[in-house]
């Protein structure tokens, strides 16, 4: 087998080919967009350059067939409450089911990370965000995923736990029908804040979004900062995401809680751009641009999906997510704006969130694992991912 550096325009586009070959044989398997995992590899395109730096992998056969891939990356950014020592990333493996092979390609990964300082590696995840490509599906294969999801065959798993790698946490994904029934408890806490005065839940208007990315940044940080995982973002980094959601952002799933204007807790979600982007082969071009606006008209897409939900610790644990979720509802419930609600994932280290999801009525749908392989467990002995605290 031949172990190849991805530093080529033809050793790209192999590295995009191979995904596409692991998963033929699965009539459930979305090809991500091309544009969109290349991003990941340009210092241009990526902020998670300013905090580290990535190397890839080919693998071929003796015939010069392609069999493998990987990405590694170090980023100091890359923080996980419990851990006290530098972890490196792997992500976008792909293999074929041959312990040998996968054993190059993690060994590969291994090395040049314990040469950056690393005393171990977790994967697959990505460079950058972490609802982008986050975790191995070991659950819900017969589910397409919906977009910006980890999908992969399913004898990964086996690679992944024959080379070492343990278990750090569990993901889980919920999903409900738009329809289903909310438990009784969302109208009773909403009525209570309903005639509280201050209090309102209000969804977006895509004329105000810079005003949203300031409140966007403000429950993020806020929510975040508890966990101590350095996940704080700029309203700049927001704008970004902000444009780059505008051709397919639906204003009236977007909702943000506020007390006496001042934005309290969030619920991001977006249309599953999946279900335009599985005609698309991976290419976005203007052709494709163009079904894409003609699909959203006629309402084609007919699931969305939860991007961000945060609140801020000073009013959790108050009901004041029941409220701002029904307030959504309300409309959502009754107008023929979709079938099927599909959450982001929750890790089992955050029961707060999983919470919400089962009181909502959804039903586990997918489970990922985010693995962790330690270099030299006599030097750091492997731990799960503590469980949140929440203040």
């Amino acid at each position: 087998m031949q172990l190849i550096e991805v530093n080529s325009a033809s050793t790209t586009k192999d590295f995009i080919k191979v995904n596409v070959l692991m998963n033929k044989n699965n009539p459930n398997y979305i090809r991500p967009l091309d544009n969109e995992v290349n991003d990941v590899f340009d210092p241009l395109k990526n902020k998670a350059f300013k905090y580290g730096e990535i190397k890839r992998w080919l693998l071929k056969d003796d015939n010069n067939k392609l069999i493998g891939r990987i990405a590694a990356f170090t980023n100091s950014k890359y923080i996980n409450k419990g851990t006290e020592f530098i972890t490196g990333g792997i992500g976008f493996f792909d293999c074929i089911d041959d312990d040998a092979a996968a054993k190059i390609l993690f060994n590969a990964a291994k090395q040049w990370l314990q040469n950056k300082g690393a005393d171990a590696m977790d994967g697959p995840i990505n460079f950058g965000d972490r609802e982008k490509w986050w975790g191995l599906m070991v659950e819900g294969f017969e589910n397409a995923p919906i977009y910006n999801m980890s999908y992969n065959p399913p004898y990964y798993e086996k690679l992944f736990e024959n080379y070492g790698f343990k278990n750090y946490y569990n993901q889980y994904y919920y999903s409900m029908g738009v329809k289903d029934k909310i438990s009784d408890k969302f109208p009773e806490r909403y009525a209570k804040f309903k005639n509280k005065p201050g209090y309102e839940a209000r969804h977006i208007s895509i004329k105000n979004l810079e005003k949203h990315a300031q409140e966007f940044a403000t429950v993020y940080n806020a929510a975040w900062a508890q966990h101590g995982e350095a996940k704080e973002i700029t309203v700049k980094e927001v704008m970004k995401l902000f444009n780059k959601m505008k051709l397919v952002m639906d204003e009236r799933v977007i909702w943000f809680a506020y007390y006496k204007n001042e934005p309290i807790a969030m619920w991001i979600n977006i249309p599953d751009l999946n279900e335009y982007f599985k005609h698309f082969n991976g290419k976005l071009g203007l052709i494709e641009k163009l079904r894409l606006l003609w699909m959203k008209k006629n309402n084609n897409c007919r699931i969305f999906t939860g991007v961000a939900f945060g609140i801020v610790p000073k009013y959790q644990g108050l009901g004041i997510d029941s409220f701002m979720i029904y307030e959504a509802s309300l409309p959502i419930q009754t107008l023929n704006w979709y079938d099927k609600y599909e959450m982001g994932w929750a890790g089992d280290w955050n029961p707060k969130m999983i919470n919400i999801y089962k009181s909502l009525g959804a039903s586990q749908s997918r489970r990922m694992v985010t693995y962790r392989y330690i270099f030299d467990e006599t030097k750091h002995p492997f731990e799960r991912h503590p469980v949140m605290e929440y203040k």
